[in-house]
């Protein structure tokens, strides 16, 4: 079970969550980060052998990337890749390749929803490198885009945030988005890894699947996260 986490976010605990993780998702100056967070994750990341992608971002680090923006598709897209290039400059000269994107707050949830966002993040992604890999939410539109243009992804879903009846995430502006307990979200990761079902915000029970599993580096409990799910792969 492949487990993902959002890093280099300018938190001082990285160091402590790598070695929990299988892939990192490196801020690339749109919503944090900057060259010297890049590099210190990227080496981390190197050290613990853990693939390395950019997570870009609508650019709006006041608000950490979590409110939509509208602007010019093509000024979108330029945004995009400029953050990964960012990102790929560093990390070749550690030696280090890429192997995914996924999109940060706002823009993951719009690509999910909208399809010309998502195609914006497609033709960003694949114009830098057609063979990144891209972190699609299970379900979505851009989880279909990919899948028409046989774009290289792996499906994801959340440990730590609670999904409504359509399988979108629940909006951090409630209460109930995100779930707090190492021990019941360990129950239900074990849930969706064995019998492919999640229980909805209302109690629903709804079939996912996925390659990837996201535990957000943010999460106040993300290290007893972490350590709770890694007794799951050994």
């Amino acid at each position: 079970m492949d487990i993902n986490c959002d890093l280099g976010e300018g938190r001082a605990d990285d160091d402590q969550l790598m070695p929990y993780v299988d892939s990192c998702n490196i801020a690339c100056g749109g919503h944090a980060g900057d060259k010297d967070s890049m590099k210190k994750t990227l080496r981390l990341a190197k050290r613990f052998n853990v693939r390395a992608g950019a997570h870009p971002s609508f650019v709006d680090k006041p608000n950490f990337g979590r409110k939509s923006i509208r602007l010019p598709l093509s000024e979108l897209k330029s945004q995009l890749i400029h953050q990964i290039a960012a990102l790929n400059e560093i990390a070749k000269a550690d030696g280090i390749k890429l192997k995914h994107v996924k999109a940060h707050g706002a823009l993951y949830n719009e690509a999910a929803q909208s399809r010309s966002v998502a195609e914006i993040l497609i033709e960003a992604v694949t114009f830098f490198d057609e063979d990144l890999c891209i972190f699609v939410p299970y379900g979505s539109l851009l989880a279909d885009e990919v899948q028409k243009r046989n774009i290289p992804h792996w499906v994801e879903v959340f440990a730590d945030r609670n999904y409504d009846d359509e399988l979108r995430l629940v909006s951090r502006s409630r209460p109930d988005a995100i779930i707090f307990d190492p021990i019941a979200i360990k129950e239900r990761v074990l849930r969706m890894r064995n019998k492919k079902l999640v229980r909805s915000i209302s109690g629903n029970e709804m079939h996912i699947d996925f390659d990837t599993l996201c535990v957000h580096g943010d999460h106040p409990k993300a290290l007893e996260i972490l350590k709770a799910l890694d007794t799951l792969n050994t």
